[in-house]
Order: C-alpha cells, then sequence, then structure tokens
C-alpha cells in the first residue's frame, strides 16, 4: 500500500469509526442524528439467489462530503479505498450522486444488513438495505433404495435445504396412484402390500428455482402363487406341453415331480425349460407312461407353492379338422361322386305316384 492511500486511510478513520459507532447504536435500536429523513437514500431490501451478484446503491447529492458502506460493523469501503479484504466486494460508482458496490458470487453468510453512511456539514448520516440471500432447493438426505417382507411397514425420508425452506412432497410414480402419498418429509406405510411396490418420488421445491426431484426404488418380496397351470391332452406319439405360471418376488424357482419323482432334462424325451415366471415340460414322444398326475411347485425364500396338472390321453381324431359343407377334399370340383345317384332319386320319386293311379284296363 503506497504512502498517499495510508495518509487517506489514516485520515479518515476518526469518521469511520464515528459512522461505525453510528451504525452500531442505529442496529441496536438507538437513533442516530439524521438530519434530512430522506437522505441519504438507499434502495430496498434487495433480494439475490446463490451464486448471483448483489449491487447495493446509495443516493447521494453534492452536499456530501464523505461515504462508506459497511456491513454490520465491518467497514468495506470508504469512497475509493477498499478496507474489506474480500475479494469479492468492488466498487461500482462513486459519483455525486450515486455511490455503489458490487457483493460477486453472493453466498448465505453475505446475508444481513448493508448500511451507507455519509458525511455532510459534520453530520453523520445513514441508511440501511438488507441483503436476503435465496438458495436452491437441494435433498441433501433420502432413503436408499429398500426391499422389505409384504406386511411390513416402512418409512422413506426426504431431507432438504434451501432458502426459503423448501416444501417437500412424496408421490408414488403409479397409474393408479393419483396426488401425493405424503406432503412431508416422512412418508410411512403400515402393513405394506405388493401393490404397493414401485417408484416413490420426493421433490423439494421453493420457487428460487426448478425443484430438487430424486426418486427411490421400493421392492415387496412376497411367497410365490400359482397364475396358471390347467390339464392336457396329448394323443401317443406327439408331441405334449405342460405349463406352469406363478408369480413370486424374488423369482420363483421351479420343480416338477411326478409321484415322487422329480423331473429334469435327464429323462428320456422330456425337456424342462424354466424362465422368470414360467415352467414348461415338454414331452417329444409321448408315451403311456408319461400319461397321469404331474405337479408343478414354485419356490423361493418366503414360500412355496403347489398345483396339479393332469396329462391325459386325446384321440388323434380330436387333431383331425371337420370337414364342412363347401369344403373341397381332393382337389376336383364338387360334381356328385356316384353315377346312379341321380337315376336312382327320380325312381324313388316317381313309385309312390304311380301307386296311386288305377289298374290298366285290358
Amino acid at each position: 500500500m503506497d504512502m498517499r492511500l495510508q495518509a487517506r486511510m489514516l485520515h479518515s478513520v476518526p469518521w469511520v469509526i464515528f459512522s461505525g459507532l453510528a451504525v452500531l447504536c442505529l442496529l441496536q435500536g438507538v437513533p442516530v442524528r439524521s438530519g434530512d429523513a430522506g437522505f441519504p437514500k438507499a434502495m430496498d431490501n434487495v433480494t439475490v439467489r446463490q451464486g448471483d451478484s448483489a449491487i447495493l446503491r446509495c443516493t447521494v447529492d453534492n452536499r456530501v462530503t464523505r461515504v462508506a458502506w459497511l456491513n454490520r460493523s465491518t467497514i468495506l469501503y470508504t469512497g475509493n479505498d477498499k478496507w474489506s479484504i474480500d475479494p469479492r466486494v468492488v466498487l461500482l460508482a462513486n459519483t455525486k450522486s450515486q455511490y455503489s458496490i458490487e457483493i460477486q458470487n453472493v453466498d448465505i453468510y453475505d446475508e444481513g444488513p448493508y448500511t451507507c453512511s455519509v458525511q455532510t456539514d459534520n453530520h453523520p448520516k445513514t441508511s440501511r438495505v438488507h441483503l436476503i440471500v435465496q438458495v436452491p432447493p437441494r435433498i441433501v438426505d433420502i432413503s436408499s433404495n429398500i426391499a422389505v417382507n409384504e406386511g411390513s411397514n416402512v418409512s422413506l425420508i426426504c431431507i432438504a435445504s434451501g432458502r426459503p425452506e423448501p416444501v417437500v412432497n412424496w408421490r408414488y410414480l403409479s397409474p393408479k396412484a393419483r396426488g401425493f402419498v405424503s406432503e412431508d418429509e416422512y412418508l410411512e406405510i403400515t402393513g405394506i402390500t405388493r401393490e404397493q411396490s414401485g417408484i416413490y418420488e420426493c421433490s423439494a421445491s421453493n420457487d428460487v428455482s426448478a425443484p430438487d426431484v430424486r426418486r427411490v426404488k421400493l421392492t415387496v418380496n412376497y411367497p410365490p402363487y400359482i397364475l396358471d397351470a390347467q390339464n392336457i391332452g396329448a394323443p401317443l406319439g406327439h408331441r405334449g406341453i405342460l405349463q406352469c405360471e406363478a408369480s413370486a418376488v424374488p423369482a420363483a424357482d421351479f420343480f416338477w415331480y411326478k409321484e415322487d419323482k422329480r423331473l429334469s432334462d435327464s429323462w428320456r424325451g422330456v425337456k424342462v425349460e424354466n424362465r422368470e415366471t414360467v415352467s414348461r415340460v415338454t414331452f417329444l414322444n409321448v408315451s403311456e407312461q408319461d400319461y397321469g398326475n404331474y405337479t408343478c411347485m414354485a419356490k423361493n425364500l418366503l414360500g412355496h407353492s403347489n398345483a396339479s396338472i393332469i396329462l391325459f390321453e386325446e384321440s388323434t381324431a380330436a387333431l383331425t379338422p371337420l370337414k364342412g359343407p363347401g369344403a373341397v377334399h381332393d382337389g376336383n370340383s364338387g360334381s356328385p361322386q356316384c353315377p346312379f345317384c341321380a337315376p336312382l332319386l327320380l325312381l324313388l320319386l316317381l313309385l309312390p305316384f304311380s301307386l296311386l293311379l288305377p289298374p290298366a284296363q285290358f
């Protein structure tokens, strides 16, 4: 710092100290002598979003001999001289009509009262502006994805920060769900059912910016139950298929039994296929020994469910399509196949009529 700047600062120290004391009195509710009630004139409260810049303006006139900006009791600027060590605070204007500073990249700790202090005719006067810092909503803590057993009680939490304090809502993302599940940070579900599994969305909003949204996946475990299992008929020597469908979380394992013997691919002519919800047993060439009662078992960690399925013998005639009227049987036209049918039919029609005629007279 050069000697001239040090001299100016030392010269202004008594007035700045006096201004600081005046500000302290003002903040503590002690009235300060101000001369003109409307002078100096500062802005109304200034509201900015976190990360933006705040501009503080003070209107002055040619009666002013000294000016300063203070934050509470901390001196920021006196005239053109910067007292603050914060590089974000810069002087914008020091003219006969305006004295303005800018605070860049504003954060929440910048919020509070700022005072414009001026000196006219050896009388300090002050006006104050309050800086309000708004912070976009941000979810700072939320429940992780969770898996529970059906019938359990579930508690989800979503904590958000922001200024003003954000409003937190929980919503169930399901076509059947309407509106919000909870208008609170906490979502409580008592005796959860499998129909309530899915995605739950937490939203935090305070109108400063777009809402912050996070999602939680809630999985409900339940034991298997058989959805579809029907008796099947198959002719000897043909293909036969038994099918069993089950719902379960986690997905069920399938087992097939005939009496007390478990079926597997090692059985000759039998193929067992298991998918997530469906199991299928295929008999490639049904024999007499294949007919009978089979048991499908679906099992997971929470339990199991059984279904009985019968493979019965079906006649091959049932597999032959019926030939209805107008069907083409051999590729020829639809003309009669019997050459004597027409004369015979004519004779049968004339015979009753001839019986009614009187005997001929000779």
